[in-house]
């Protein structure tokens, strides 16, 4: 089967969609093996195809073991006699195989339709492939998507993430969305990449713009001193839509980490509050220290005093009896934000109240 044209288009999809020809021309030989198969009674493993990409021409072999003349032929899809077998090859002999030639003038149908539909799978499947290699290793990442629908079964949102070929849908449900956020068709927003999931319509890609790691991303993407590990982010807790704590640390003692990742005029926290729709950030200093951590994560409330108890992570936190309030947090949200953020199970006293 000679026939320039196809190995050119194989040629212009590896270009175009950097799906290989190899790869392609694999999945074309086994579709046209089990075309001929099935059209063919008794053939087994004995039947091959070859591609020549120099000649640009496909061939197809049936290879049968050479009996004597005189044997009987339990199979003619596997067997042949010695005498038609030195048609072939002169040098055939008894035990030997032979690769027979197969004539596709009647096999050419079912050959072209077997190689379209192959084709049109093939670069289906790769393109699959290519999007859950490629998704798969941004997993735990920041990227910027376009909002494309809504989605009526779940409630969720589809985003167009990605470019080129490796472009794929992925959705962000409900749970993932920032409370009272709305995200119009066409508009775009950044989503953190929480999972990739396999499922029999190709790869599912899963985004959140409540995750921690979104606020972590951002900041990498606007702090140059978090991105570069001058400072990290030790720790983070949050309440999607209403306010974050994050504990910075810095690994050089001339660098301020609350202060970078402040920005000058507060235009760092700023943009990473803006892209949160509104939401709250407090930013403080990691420490080593528990009383000294936990102190600082009740921020903006003052401390007077943290006291560790013996039960496991926890401590008894005294503040002054006009911060009480604003330590404990409109519904509880500051003192428990700040006890997932530092882990430990914080009880808050004022000094009229306390009872050691």
């Amino acid at each position: 089967m000679k026939n320039a044209e196809f190995f050119d288009a194989i040629q212009a999809i590896e270009d175009e969609k950097g799906i290989s020809k190899e790869y392609m021309l694999g999945k074309i030989c086994q579709a046209l093996v089990s075309a001929y198969r099935r059209d063919n009674e008794g053939v087994a493993d004995n039947i091959h195809v070859e591609a020549d990409e120099v000649k640009k021409e496909i061939n197809m072999f049936i290879r049968k073991e050479v009996v004597d003349n005189d044997a009987e032929i339990e199979n003619s899809a596997l067997q042949m006699p010695l005498d038609a077998a030195v048609k072939i090859n002169p040098n055939a002999m008894v035990g030997d195989f032979v690769d027979i030639a197969v004539e596709t003038k009647n096999f050419g149908r079912i050959a072209a339709q077997t190689a379209k539909q192959v084709i049109i799978q093939g670069i289906r499947e790769a393109e699959r492939s290519m999007v859950y290699d490629e998704f798969t290793s941004r997993e735990h990442e920041i990227l910027t998507g376009t909002v494309n629908r809504q989605d009526p079964r779940s409630g969720g949102v589809f985003v167009s993430v990605g470019s080129g070929s490796e472009k794929s849908e992925a959705l962000m449900l409900p749970g993932e969305q920032i409370p009272g956020e709305k995200l119009t068709e066409g508009c775009l927003t950044k989503v953190y990449v929480t999972e990739v999931k396999k499922t029999t319509h190709g790869p599912q890609v899963m985004v959140s713009r409540t995750h921690p790691g979104l606020v972590k991303k951002l900041f990498e993407i606007e702090v140059p001193e978090v991105s570069d590990g001058t400072v990290e982010i030790r720790s983070i807790a949050r309440e999607a839509g209403s306010r974050t704590k994050i504990a910075v640390w810095s690994n050089d003692e001339s660098v301020d980490a609350v202060g970078a990742c402040v920005g000058p005029k507060g235009g760092r926290v700023g943009a990473v509050v803006d892209e949160l729709c509104g939401e709250k950030v407090d930013i403080v200093k990691f420490s080593e220290d528990p009383e000294e951590y936990v102190a600082a994560a009740l921020s903006p409330a003052d401390v007077i005093a943290v006291h560790l108890l013996p039960e496991g992570r926890a401590c008894r936190v005294i503040v002054p009896d006009d911060q009480l309030s604003l330590a404990i947090g409109k519904e509880g949200q500051n003192a428990r934000l700040a006890a997932r953020l530092t882990g430990f199970k914080i009880d808050i006293k004022t000094t009229n109240n306390l009872t050691l």
